[in-house]
């Protein structure tokens, strides 16, 4: 393990040479902490929300009310976890499918601004360990998982996330197909989910 100001840090579970401002699709997962059930159960392979499921159901659509470009695609929320695809689609920003060749560690804003050569060597991830940046998707997820938390303890104190959440960047559209097929069918499969206990 890497230290930072003296102390063991774990390592970052995101790509090193990947911007996650960068337009594309991003399948997300965020766990419950020690995967209790807190948002409901299924019963009959069917989704039953408890209110605090509700309100991570409510926030999740509000995402785009409170960030410019972005889209939301298939979403579940299982008793301890949710699945959803978010879409960052910026006319002004990078896309995956641009040229791109992995461990330049240069972004657009770094190739157009000569004068930023320190910047300019650093990793996308070595970027984001300084300033995780607005608009991005940690920024995003950080703020749902935040504002599901505040109305989540005012009935229930004990209620937490895993302190990380887990994201897969779709590439094609296989993987995209596959991926909203999993979202959709997951109260239907939950008996051999992984992450049924």
């Amino acid at each position: 393990m890497e230290k930072f100001r003296g102390n063991y840090r774990i390592n970052s579970t995101r790509l090193q040479n990947w911007d996650y401002s960068w337009n594309g699709r991003y399948f997300i997962t965020i766990n419950t902490a020690c995967r209790e059930y807190f948002f409901g159960q299924v019963t009959n392979r069917i989704m039953q929300l408890s209110s605090i499921g509700k309100l991570a159901h409510r926030f999740w659509h509000e995402i785009p009310n409170h960030f410019p470009h972005v889209y939301l695609d298939a979403f579940v929320v299982m008793p301890n976890h949710i699945h959803g695809i978010v879409i960052l689609d910026d006319p002004y920003n990078k896309s995956w499918n641009y040229p791109y060749q992995p461990g330049d560690g240069k972004s657009d804003r770094d190739q157009n601004n000569s004068t930023n050569t320190l910047s300019s060597n650093l990793t996308p991830g070595q970027k984001r360990f300084q300033n995780q940046g607005r608009n991005t998707i940690s920024s995003i997820i950080g703020s749902y998982k935040s504002v599901v938390t505040r109305h989540a303890r005012k009935s229930n104190p004990d209620f937490g996330w895993q302190p990380r959440f887990w994201d897969n960047i779709i590439r094609d559209k296989k993987s995209y197909q596959r991926i909203r097929r999993y979202i959709i069918n997951n109260p239907k499969n939950w008996h051999s989910d992984c992450f049924f206990r």
